[in-house]
């Protein structure tokens, strides 16, 4: 076989970036730890929102980034092995923080789930246009409030209304300007790839 060819055949359907690199145990096992790594990085980008015990971070773009680069399952590893890590001391939480009993830990159980999901739908090439990006952002946006402000609401005994209103309403537009972030990032990234194959 040419090593032409090998280039077209790695940005076949079922492809994440990921898998661009060389195949190997220690790839993966790099990957999965530098995701979780980026993950509690970003989550010290914080800014406090007056009124919520929630702050705005980018541990969330991280977090869906990472499950679209890697896929489900490395994307799954690397968020478990951020949540894990955190829970047992690691203060790479947001705002420095780590454990489990904080109200916003519902979002960290949500980004888990949320970077398996868009890690699946990349897998399945929505990570390779605008619009599919843009969809696959969203659906992992609406996965993490969907755990997160619920539990955000047991933990603090607030209303859902409540939750919704300190743990979603202030956090919209910084979702948008993220979802567009990615929408222009992946994209472009396979384009790149495809240019230099």
């Amino acid at each position: 076989m040419s090593t032409a060819a090998a280039p077209a055949r790695s940005l076949r359907a079922g492809t994440v970036l990921a898998d661009l690199l060389p195949s190997s145990r220690a790839r993966d096992i790099a990957l999965v730890v530098g995701g979780a790594a980026l993950t509690g990085l970003a989550a010290q980008i914080s800014v406090p929102v007056p009124g919520s015990p929630v702050p705005v971070s980018g541990q969330t773009f991280a977090a869906l980034l990472v499950g679209t680069a890697l896929g489900a399952r490395r994307g799954f590893l690397a968020l478990a092995t951020y949540a894990v890590a955190g829970m047992a001391g690691v203060p790479w939480f947001a705002q420095a923080t780590s454990g489990y009993g904080m109200p916003s830990f519902g979002y960290i159980l949500g980004m888990l789930l949320a970077a398996t999901v868009v890690g699946a739908l990349a897998r399945r090439g929505a990570d390779r246009s605008v619009l599919r990006t843009a969809g696959a952002m969203a659906l992992g946006s609406a996965i993490i409030y969907a755990v997160g402000v619920p539990y955000l609401a047991l933990a603090t005994g607030m209303t859902f209304g409540q939750a919704v209103a300190a743990g979603l309403t202030p956090f919209l537009i910084g979702d948008a300007l993220k979802a567009a972030l990615a929408m222009g990032a992946l994209p472009a990234a396979w384009k790149l790839v495809g240019r230099k194959g």
